[in-house]
């Protein structure tokens, strides 16, 4: 994924990437990051599935036999009854974004594994810890009404689960708002792609670009290469990434946008508009 990452950042329209702190090749990352200093680099804060950064008996409320629990619904279940610990939250968030700022890497947002802070709960102290890191920015996990045009979505009924699910946590894009203005955040309007995770392949791309409103919008993309260490990692994306990795670097990709009239810009330009 690093390596991919890299690739579709210098050969291709991949503007920011957010890093894992406890990642299994997190000082491989740190190294190439100093490499690119145009590409913004985050904190992909990571609060289920792994083992957080802190031991974990400072965050029991978030660990299970040592290690983060593994289900989203669990998760949300948790937080959504008050059983997470909000300090629990900020601590072990503040400890993922020190260990990149600590790496030499400069921090310019933060996001979270599986989109957690769609969550008001878990966003609140999420960004205490970025506030007091020094970070300002954060992602806008929310995207528009329709990213597709219905003939798309009609031609591929397998996104259409997936497009449901996110209309209904959209109801919490409210709140989300508020609390990120409140707290003084910088964040795009929203986020296009999520609901194609898996699936990006050139006609989705062409069709999420024809849908873009005005105004700053994130594509989520996955890019990697399927080797042996992907083959052994704990994802459910494979062979796609592979395949968002040559959507995302084709030298068509730069013609669809700018057809579009899309500007392609970093999160580190995002803090100077």
């Amino acid at each position: 994924m690093n390596r991919a990452i890299v690739k579709a950042h210098t050969d291709g329209v991949v503007t920011s990437t957010t890093l894992m702190a406890a990642g299994l090749a997190f000082r491989e990352a740190s190294e190439l990051a100093k490499e690119l200093p145009k590409l913004g680099i985050g904190c992909h804060v990571v609060l289920i599935d792994g083992a957080p950064v802190l031991p974990s008996p400072i965050v029991p409320s978030l660990t299970q036999s040592g290690r983060f629990r593994d289900s989203l619904k669990t998760f949300a279940a948790r937080a959504l009854t008050r059983q997470l610990d909000a300090i629990e939250i900020k601590a072990e968030a503040t400890a993922q974004i020190r260990s990149l700022q600590t790496a030499g890497v400069c921090v310019s947002h933060f996001d979270t594994h599986k989109h957690t802070h769609i969550l008001p709960g878990v966003l609140r102290p999420l960004l205490a810890a970025a506030a007091e890191c020094g970070v300002r920015m954060v992602r806008n996990p929310f995207g528009i009404r329709f990213p597709l045009r219905l003939v798309e979505l009609m031609k591929r009924p397998n996104l259409w689960t997936r497009w449901a699910e996110m209309r209904v946590l959209g109801s919490l894009a409210g709140r989300f708002r508020e609390l990120v203005s409140r707290h003084g955040f910088l964040t795009p309007d929203g986020t296009l792609g999520i609901e194609v995770t898996g699936t990006l392949d050139e006609a989705l791309l062409t069709a999420i670009a024809s849908s873009i409103p005005q105004g700053t919008w994130e594509l989520v993309c996955h890019p990697g290469y399927y080797d042996s260490d992907l083959q052994s990692a704990k994802t459910r994306l494979r062979e796609s990434r592979e395949a968002e990795l040559r959507v995302l670097t084709m030298p068509r990709v730069r013609e669809i946008l700018a057809w579009r009239g899309v500007q392609l810009i970093s999160y580190r330009d995002l803090a100077e508009r």
